[in-house]
C-alpha cells in the first residue's frame, strides 16, 4: 500500500529539497529519502545515524562487503528496490558487478571469501528465521571471522531487515537503471547521513 503522505506530507523545506535533489539529479527522489525525510525525529535521523555506522563506521569488513551483504539481506527479503540499489553500490565499492551478480545468483559458487560466505549464510538464516544459535555463530567463527565483525554483520543485518520491509510495505518505486547507478554512486561518495 503506497501512502500518498510519501508524494505530498512534506514541509515546505522538504519540498525545496526535493526539488533541488530533482533538478540536480534529473531523477525522482528516491523513496528512501521521502521516507526518512518525512519524521526525521521520530525515524530519519535515528535511522540514518545506525545505517551510517553499520555501513561506514570502523570495521574489519570494507564497504563493499557491507554493502553485498545489505544486498543480500534484501534478496533474502524479496525487496527488488534494496536489493538492486545495494548491489549497486557493492559493485562499485568492488569494481566487480560480476562478483556482486554471482554471489547474489550462487553464494555456494560465487568468488567470494569464506568468511564472507559463512557470514552471509547466518545473515539468511537470521533474516528468514528470525533467530540463529550457538553452532550458527561458531560456523562462522569456525570461518575466520571475528566477534567484531560478527556484531558489524548483524547490524547491517538489522539496518536492511528495518529498510526492507518499510519499502515493501510502503510500495517504494523501483526505479531504472539509471537511478540506481546515480543512487549507488551518492551512497558511495557520501554514506547514508
Amino acid at each position: 500500500m503506497r501512502l500518498t503522505i510519501l508524494d505530498s506530507g512534506h514541509g515546505l523545506r522538504t519540498k525545496v529539497l526535493f526539488a533541488v535533489i530533482r533538478a540536480v539529479s534529473r531523477l525522482p527522489v528516491p523513496d528512501a529519502i521521502k521516507v526518512n525525510r518525512y519524521r526525521p525525529d521520530f525515524y530519519g535521523m535515528p535511522m540514518r545515524e545506525l545505517t551510517q555506522e553499520a555501513m561506514r563506521g570502523p570495521s574489519a569488513w570494507s564497504v563493499g562487503d557491507r554493502e553485498l551483504m545489505g544486498a543480500f539481506v534484501s534478496k533474502t527479503n524479496n525487496c527488488e528496490v534494496c536489493t538492486k540499489t545495494h548491489a549497486s553500490v557493492a559493485a562499485m565499492a568492488y569494481q566487480d558487478e560480476a562478483k556482486v551478480s554471482a554471489a547474489l545468483s550462487d553464494l555456494e559458487t560465487a568468488a567470494v571469501d569464506e568468511p564472507l560466505r559463512a557470514t552471509s549464510h547466518m545473515l539468511r538464516k537470521l533474516t528468514r528465521e528470525h533467530a540463529v544459535d550457538a553452532d550458527d555463530v561458531r560456523a562462522v567463527l569456525a570461518a575466520g571471522v571475528s566477534r567484531e565483525q560478527i556484531e558489524d554483520a548483524l547490524a547491517v543485518c538489522f539496518a536492511f531487515n528495518t529498510v526492507d520491509r518499510l519499502s515493501r510495505t510502503f510500495g517504494w518505486v523501483v526505479s531504472g537503471p539509471k537511478a540506481f547507478e546515480t543512487g549507488a554512486k551518492f551512497l558511495l561518495a557520501r554514506g547514508y547521513r
